[in-house]
């Protein structure tokens, strides 16, 4: 029980902390030989591809924003990909259509996966640029997530996420948010990201000509990045802002749909493991993948064995009132949060996300052995 303690003790360390500063080392030595890359003055074009499903009351607000995104409209292609929505959405978007924009219909409902194929396939330009329906670009979103592909080595560009509570202020997943942010930007200066934000990327369209739609896009769209000899970065200055979510329900079944679907791309892609064939990569996806996959069967096997320990000496009591006041807070919080309180001190809501985070990542794997494959999602209402 002693070594099970150590080792799964030291198995989360090192997912959360070890990996990150294995990174930050590699990036002070690759900082110093490598080249800054050359932002091309070209435009290119570039097809935006906005999904939905039933969006009536967000769908109009957002094809308005991106017609007025700086770009030159000869050189964009709006695409609406709506998901067979059975709402006013369509009408609302074809409303649009002596604007430019293009609504391109699934007729029996394929999940978010199947209607950016559908969309990806209707395209025309060598540059697809996606984009969910709550996603807040910035006016110049689109000019600064593209010129990253002047350099010919990137194949997919990832944006940032900004999490925000309709006060404005950063909430404990804010926090968490912002640690995934500062860890693609070591990936990103190392080798390559793992993985996309989902709700804002770009990639070239070779790149998107393996489509899979029943696969997660972000992460696949990576996978087919290196695949063909390319990269993934995250871009610090393309920004893609969120709004808090209305329903931590719907939130939290969400997040299990995420690490679900985040699980049926790597259960077909166990060849990316293969060192001899794609280097630190490998590393890198058994790293921020697979190990923070399996932190939640860390932590049960950290906490039952230190149960066991708990009388063998003050040290191993000690860890367990600490594992205790940890899991204890994050229930506090929860209650607090069912009861519509408010807990004063922000930094307590960090044992809930990391709490919340683990338990969806846990009921997405009993979901995965149980052979259930979700493709259809229903955007969270922020």
């Amino acid at each position: 029980m002693e070594k099970l303690f150590w080792l799964s003790l030291l198995l989360i360390i090192y997912t959360y902390f070890g990996y990150p500063f294995i990174l930050f080392i590699f990036a002070q030595f690759k900082g110093a030989d490598k080249k800054e890359r050359k932002m091309s003055t070209e435009i290119p074009s570039v097809s935006f591809i906005i999904t939905a499903y039933n969006e009536e009351k967000n769908i109009k607000k957002k094809i308005e924003a991106t017609l007025n995104l700086n770009y030159p409209e000869d050189k964009l292609e709006i695409i609406v990909a709506s998901d067979c929505s059975c709402d006013n959405t369509d009408d609302i978007v074809k409303s649009f259509e002596n604007q430019g924009v293009k609504l391109i219909r699934v007729q029996t409902r394929m999940g978010k996966e199947g209607a950016q194929g559908l969309a990806v396939s209707k395209s025309k330009n060598d540059i697809l640029v996606f984009s969910d329906v709550s996603t807040i670009l910035e006016k110049d979103g689109i000019l600064k997530i593209v010129k990253n592909f002047s350099d010919p080595g990137i194949g997919c560009v990832s944006s940032e996420d900004r999490f925000i509570e309709s006060d404005g202020h950063i909430s404990g997943e804010g926090a968490y948010v912002r640690y995934e942010m500062f860890l693609r930007q070591l990936e990103s200066r190392v080798n390559t990201l793992v993985g996309l934000s989902g709700s804002f990327f770009a990639a070239r369209s070779d790149v998107c000509s393996e489509w899979a739609d029943d696969l997660q896009s972000d992460f696949n769209t990576l996978l087919n990045s290196i695949k063909k000899g390319l990269i993934g970065i995250s871009d610090p200055e393309s920004i893609g802002y969120y709004k808090n979510i209305t329903n931590e329900k719907k939130e939290f079944a969400r997040k299990v749909r995420t690490v679900l679907r985040g699980l049926l791309v790597f259960s077909r892609s166990f060849y990316v493991l293969n060192p001899f064939r794609y280097g630190m990569f490998s590393w890198q996806i058994f790293s921020h993948k697979l190990c923070r996959w399996m932190v939640p069967f860390f932590l049960i096997i950290n906490f039952i064995s230190n149960l066991s320990l708990v009388l063998s000496s003050v040290f191993y009591f000690f860890t367990f009132i600490v594992q205790l006041l940890f899991y204890g807070t994050a229930v506090l919080h929860h209650y607090a949060a069912s009861k519509d309180k408010f807990l004063k001190v922000k930094i307590l809501t960090i044992p809930y996300y990391f709490s919340i985070v683990n338990l969806s990542i846990l009921i997405a794997w009993f979901k995965l052995l149980k052979g259930e494959k979700r493709t259809f999602w229903e955007p969270s209402k922020r």
